[in-house]
C-alpha cells in the first residue's frame, strides 16, 4: 500500500497533527458542517437527508446559496476561530473541486480559518476519481472519510452500494496517496454475518486504514426499504447476543492493532481522532449549513439549536427569499444543554466532566443512581471530576444516559 504523499508535518503544530490530541478542556472548539444532500442512488438502509436528482445539479446555484447562508450563520455566531470543517452528505465527492473551493473561500471570508486545521470531505468509492481528489486537496481538503461499508462484493450488493471491492481498494489507495489523513466506514452486524467473517474483514480493513476507522452496527431505521423487508421477515440481522459479540470483537481487534475506540463507533491511533467529530461529542459549537443541516451556536441570547430546510429545492427558495434556509432557531435551556452534553459525552472513551455538567444542570448527578451504575459495571469513575461508560455500558448507552439524566 502506498504511503501518504503529504506527510503529517503538513499540519500546523498543535492544530491537527496526530502526535497528540488536546485534552478536554471544556472548550471543544468551533466547527463548520456543510451538507451536500445529493447522492447517485439511495442506499436501502439510509435515513440520512439525501436525495437523487437524475436531471443534474446546478452547482453554481448551490454555491451562491451556500455563500448566503454562511453569511447568515456568521451574523448568528459572531466572530469565531474555526477549528474544523466537514463536508457531509449525501455524497460530497459528487461536487466539483471548484464548488468545494468556492464554499471554503466563503467560510474563510466569514470566520478566521487558521492554516492547517482539519478539513474533511466524505466520499463514496463509486464517485472517486484521481483528478477530483487532487482538486479537493488543492482546494484545502486534508482529510477524506469514505463510505466503503463492506470489503466483499455480495455484501456491497446487498447494501445497495454502487461500488465493488475493486473500486473500494482503488479509492483507499488514492486517498492514501493524495491526502495526509484518511478514514473509511464499515458496517457490521450485516445479514448472515458471522464473528469469524467479520474478524477477517476487520483485520484487512486495519491493514488498509492509515489511522482511523468508523465501524457502525447496521441499524434498521423506520422509513427505509430495509425496515419494510425486516418487518416482513425477509431481512434477518444478527440477534442481540451476536450483535454484542460483534461489538466486543470489534473493540478487541482494533485495540490489539493500536486503534482503540475513542468513541462508541470510532477507532483511531492516538492523536488521529476526528477533530470535527470531537467537537460534537465534547458538546462544542458548530454552524450547520446546507439543506437539512443542524447546528449548535452560542449567541448573546444563549445557546441555540438551528436546523435548515431538508428538501434541496425548497432550501434554495428559502435562501433566495430570506438569505438563509433555516426553519428552526430555538433557544436551549440549561437543562436541555446538560442532557445533550450527557448524551454526546458518554459516547466518548474520555467520558464527561462532572463540573461542566453540573454547571449546566444546576445540580450534581444523583449519587445513588451513579453508584448503582458503577456497581453494575455500566459506568466508571475516572477521577473526582470525570465519569465514563464501560464497554458494557456502551452496549446500552441510551439506557445509561436516561438513567443518569433523571
Amino acid at each position: 500500500m502506498n504511503t501518504p504523499s503529504h506527510p503529517i508535518t503538513d499540519f500546523a503544530p498543535g492544530a491537527v497533527g496526530p502526535e497528540s490530541i488536546a485534552p478536554d478542556t471544556g472548550k471543544p472548539g468551533f466547527g463548520i458542517y456543510l451538507h451536500w444532500p445529493f447522492c447517485a442512488a439511495k442506499c436501502p438502509y439510509c435515513d440520512f437527508n439525501s436525495h437523487v436528482r437524475h436531471a443534474g445539479i446546478d452547482q453554481q446555484a448551490y454555491v451562491a446559496a451556500f455563500r448566503q447562508e454562511i453569511a447568515a450563520m456568521r451574523l448568528l455566531s459572531g466572530p469565531q476561530v474555526v477549528t474544523s470543517i466537514f463536508f457531509g452528505g449525501g455524497t460530497p465527492s459528487l461536487m466539483s473541486p471548484d464548488t468545494v473551493g468556492a464554499i471554503l473561500d466563503a467560510v474563510r471570508a466569514a470566520w478566521v480559518v487558521p492554516e492547517g486545521i482539519e478539513i474533511t470531505l466524505e466520499a463514496n468509492p463509486s464517485s472517486v476519481e484521481a483528478g477530483r481528489f487532487r482538486g479537493y486537496r488543492q482546494a484545502g481538503v486534508n482529510r477524506v472519510s469514505m463510505g466503503v461499508q463492506a470489503l466483499n462484493d455480495p455484501d456491497l450488493k446487498r447494501l445497495g452500494r454502487l461500488h465493488d471491492r475493486a473500486d473500494a481498494l482503488k479509492a483507499i489507495g488514492l486517498a492514501r496517496d493524495i491526502f495526509p489523513r484518511m478514514s473509511f466506514d464499515l458496517i457490521y452486524a450485516r445479514p448472515d454475518q458471522t464473528a469469524e467473517a467479520w474478524a477477517a474483514e476487520l483485520e484487512e480493513a486495519i491493514s488498509l486504514a492509515a489511522d482511523h476507522l468508523s465501524l457502525y452496527q447496521l441499524t434498521i431505521e423506520e422509513g427505509t426499504p430495509f425496515y419494510g423487508l425486516h418487518k416482513a421477515g425477509k431481512l434477518i440481522v444478527p440477534d442481540g447476543d451476536l450483535s454484542a459479540e460483534l461489538y466486543e470483537l470489534t473493540r478487541q481487534v482494533c485495540e490489539s492493532h493500536g486503534l482503540p475506540a475513542y468513541e462508541v463507533s470510532n477507532h483511531a491511533r492516538p492523536g488521529a481522532e476526528s477533530r470535527h467529530n470531537l467537537t460534537y461529542w465534547r458538546y462544542g459549537d458548530y454552524a450547520g449549513i446546507g439543506p437539512g443541516a443542524h447546528g449548535r451556536l452560542s449567541t448573546s441570547a444563549g445557546k441555540i439549536a438551528t436546523a435548515t430546510e431538508r428538501t434541496p429545492e425548497q432550501w434554495l427558495k428559502l435562501v433566495a427569499e430570506n438569505g438563509h434556509g433555516m426553519i428552526e432557531t430555538s433557544e436551549l435551556t440549561a437543562a436541555e444543554q446538560a442532557d445533550e452534553l450527557l448524551l454526546m459525552g458518554l459516547r466518548l472513551r474520555e467520558g464527561i466532566n462532572l463540573k461542566r455538567w453540573g454547571a449546566l444542570a444546576g445540580r450534581d448527578l444523583d449519587r445513588d443512581r451513579t453508584d448503582f451504575l458503577i456497581h453494575h459495571g455500566m459506568i466508571e469513575q475516572m477521577d473526582a471530576d470525570r465519569i465514563r461508560c464501560t464497554p458494557a455500558g456502551m452496549l446500552v448507552l441510551d439506557a445509561v444516559v436516561a438513567d443518569l439524566a433523571i
